[in-house]
């Protein structure tokens, strides 16, 4: 059912013309997608609806129209020169380039097809979620609740009104919880928000302009030129590379020293009683592992809860000039391929700046001609235009590392889990490969979690495309993982290492490699349990342990790899 479905938007997306998101609701709810088990009921299913709103524009709630495009060329020849004008807007729980013409209108650039089965899901969903609590709320009007709405909306929600209002979430079916997020999502605009759900049902139609694999591949080209023609001592593409497929905050807190050159003024900002700006109970939560968890790593968050707290540009600027003067370079997203980048050059790192768990390695720094490239993980397929763009210009490289969240079947959320076989829905290959790590490389930096070698992982098509069925039948023949890159990222490894493209469909043996390969997973949901899902509840500093061990296992390979390189 999840193929039907994907076959479902794929086909109606052919046509030149829009495509009513009506028209994909029947095949959405037949899905029974794990995500979105409510679907075909009348009763709200909130953590599909929360999920699709953090992956959407918040400015959807105006929107009616939503088109897709490659390059930026579609949207001009379609919209005109204008569209370049539009406000840029973001989604909270997923980098992409969007764009709204403050109207009705909504343009979004896909950088790969996993795109498209990411956003089109996503705004089905959100559709018959929000038709949902449209009928809920008519259905209220007529016990009142219109006036509550209309008092809350004029007060600014302060007060009886807010009281009021939360009171409301129960009647309309929502747990206090799921209610509780859906107003922190939307803040102060909640109730306006409620009124425009109220008043009228949502009616999205979709656009797709173009699809082909070869503009991928040219969003891809252009995504590498300002890496490649970054200032360096010597260019990327002609010295020793390490790829990192993570996020463009570990690894740069991890050799930077900035994090912990301010540690006097993190630990006073933890100390406030409500520092401006945060929510409350994340920065509970985190001063809660204070006594147990590694510092450094509490450090790093609060890192980043500071600075969203003080978002003046001349603090960021401060912070890029201090990694400049260290050989960390940031490359920012284009405008079509939504992955940042940094550029490290180990020579010009400061060994009293590395992370204590990493001082060990600090002599290797001075003598290395290598650079590491870190990118902000891409969604699915985009992993594949990526790396297979990196191996086909960088001239040696020498490491290909991912690290990423994923959906586990077996263990628990925080859990850090290390494979050696993926199935691919993309290209129906099944890889065996040699993981660079192992379960002890992880255990040594991690205080709550467990790290589980020698496990199997499945890479889907999307996270609404799964159902129980699905899910069943992979655990049912041992699959443990559910992902969405190592799939790709192993086609390409596959491109750099055979005389011809990957393959479709058939079990890819690589029993050894020509540069060192390691996936690191940390498990961020449980799909079996919904309420177990980031649409129902953030990783937040669940994640911290994880996310910085293997951040930590990924450095220390690189630096002993350079120390053996170099013959120390």
């Amino acid at each position: 059912m999840p193929e039907l479905y994907a076959r479902t938007y794929m086909t109606l997306l052919r046509s030149s013309g829009t495509v009513r998101v009506q028209a994909l609701q029947a095949a959405h709810a037949r899905m029974r997608s794990s995500l979105h088990a409510l679907a075909a009921r009348s009763e709200p299913d909130a953590g599909a609806f929360i999920y699709a709103i953090q992956r959407l524009p918040l400015c959807v709630s105006k929107v009616s129209k939503v088109i897709i495009g490659q390059e930026g060329e579609q949207f001009r020849a379609v919209l005109g020169p204008e569209v370049e004008t539009w406000e840029r807007v973001e989604a909270a729980a997923r980098r992409r380039a969007w764009r709204w013409d403050s109207q009705t209108t909504l343009t979004v650039h896909a950088s790969s097809p996993s795109d498209l089965d990411d956003v089109i899901p996503c705004l089905v969903a959100y559709q018959m979620e929000w038709n949902k609590l449209h009928a809920a709320l008519r259905r209220q009007f007529r016990d009142g609740a219109g006036e509550t709405l209309a008092a809350i909306a004029s007060s600014g929600g302060s007060g009886d009104e807010a009281e009021a209002l939360q009171a409301l979430g129960p009647r309309l079916g929502f747990v206090q919880t799921d209610w509780g997020r859906l107003a922190r999502i939307h803040g102060e605009a909640f109730p306006d928000w409620l009124g425009m759900v109220a008043s009228t049902p949502k009616d999205l139609s979709i656009r797709l302009l173009g699809g082909n694999d070869v503009a991928y591949s040219r969003l891809a080209r252009r995504w590498w030129r300002p890496i490649s023609s970054t200032h360096l001592r010597q260019d990327v593409e002609h010295r020793p590379v390490y790829f990192v497929s993570s996020n463009l905050h570990a690894i740069v807190n991890l050799v930077s020293g900035y994090v912990r050159r301010r540690r006097g003024l993190l630990l006073d900002f933890l100390g406030q009683a409500t520092p401006p700006g945060i929510a409350r109970d994340e920065v509970e939560a985190l001063r809660s592992l204070q006594p147990v968890a590694n510092l450094e790593n509490i450090l790093y968050y609060a890192s980043r809860l500071w600075h969203q707290a003080h978002r003046e540009q001349s603090l960021r600027d401060v912070r890029r000039a201090e990694e400049a003067a260290r050989g960390i370079i940031q490359v920012d997203a284009s405008t079509g391929f939504d992955v940042g980048a940094q550029l490290i050059e180990l020579a010009s790192l400061r060994p009293s700046d590395l992370d204590p768990r990493l001082a060990t390695h600090a002599g290797t720094l001075a003598r290395s001609d290598a650079v590491i490239l870190n990118v902000d993980y891409p969604l699915g397929l985009a992993s594949y235009h990526i790396v297979r763009e990196v191996l086909t210009s960088c001239a040696e490289v020498r490491g290909v590392y991912a690290i990423g969240k994923a959906a586990t079947l077996n263990a628990a959320i925080g859990d850090v889990l290390l494979s050696d076989t993926v199935f691919d829905e993309h290209s129906g290959n099944s890889y065996a490969f040699p993981n660079a790590f192992r379960a002890r490389d992880l255990s040594k930096y991690l205080t709550f979690a467990s790290a589980l070698d020698n496990q199997t992982a499945v890479t889907v098509r999307g996270t609404f495309l799964q159902n129980e069925a699905s899910l069943g039948r992979y655990y049912g023949e041992r699959f443990t993982v559910v992902e969405m890159e190592a799939g790709p990222i192993l086609s390409a490894v596959y491109e750099a290492t055979h005389p011809d493209r990957h393959p479709s469909g058939e079990r890819v043996y690589f029993r050894e490699l020509p540069m060192d390969f390691g996936i690191i997973h940390y498990a961020s949901d449980t799909p079996y349990t919904q309420a177990r899902t980031l649409g129902s509840r953030g990783l937040s500093v669940e994640g911290i342990d994880a996310t910085y061990a293997a951040a930590l296992a990924v450095l220390e390979r690189i630096l002993i790899g350079e120390r053996e390189r170099m013959g120390a």
